[in-house]
């Protein structure tokens, strides 16, 4: 099981997350979120990143013009689409900066289904995405909710792999690798935090510890 964490702005933060053993470091592009930092800071950030961990870029109805600027200022792996993206959209925009990418969708049990899940994440599949992020539906905010949706929702044949995030914590997410739900990874914001953007070595430790 593969592990990102993920809305950093502090470099002690960065270099702890590595200590533990995170997989994947992700870094918010959107200004209304309190964990986002500009290219330049992200850009000092990723500095303490070493090679083979994954920095992934997290933007949210971002244009081209300014996701080629980001993409020119700091070094990422993967583009992290988080908003109201068609497959078309993000196609044309990762290929733009010749970047990997993945989709978040907005699970809202009110309206989705295993069927209809299964549906969007294949549509995202065909525009040439490497993965699919799950996370809980809310009105007003685009993830790092702390928020958790219904798991049962996961469809069990999916046509990408799927990173399970929304309101994962040291303490719940065994329940995910007891449950042995059908993703590869898990991702964590607020479940590690002592404050927004403010990561506490001890849970980042614990969650590690929680899925290995």
């Amino acid at each position: 099981m593969q592990i990102k964490f993920c809305g950093f702005t502090q470099i002690q933060d960065v270099k702890q997350a590595v200590a533990v053993g995170a997989d994947a470091l992700g870094f918010v592009f959107y200004p209304p979120s309190p964990r986002a930092v500009t290219a330049m800071q992200a850009s000092e950030l990723m500095q303490h990143i070493p090679a083979f961990v994954s920095v992934v870029a997290l933007v949210v109805n971002m244009n081209k013009d300014a996701l080629i600027e980001l993409a020119n200022t700091a070094t990422f792996d993967v583009i992290q689409f988080h908003g109201d993206e068609t497959p078309e959209q993000c196609q044309s925009l990762a290929q733009a900066v010749n970047k990997r990418w993945i989709k978040a969708l907005r699970i809202n049990k009110e309206q989705d289904t295993p069927d209809s899940i299964r549906a969007q994440i294949g549509a995202f599949a065909q525009a040439g995405a490497s993965s699919i992020l799950l996370d809980a539906y809310h009105k007003q905010a685009y993830g790092g909710t702390g928020e958790r949706f219904d798991w049962s929702l996961i469809p069990k044949d999916a046509s990408l792999p799927i990173i399970l995030a929304g309101g994962l914590t040291p303490q719940n997410v065994g329940e995910v690798i007891n449950q042995s739900l059908p993703i590869q990874a898990v991702d964590v914001s607020g479940g590690i935090e002592s404050a927004k953007g403010i990561k506490d070595a001890g849970k980042m430790a614990a969650f590690v510890r929680a899925v290995r």
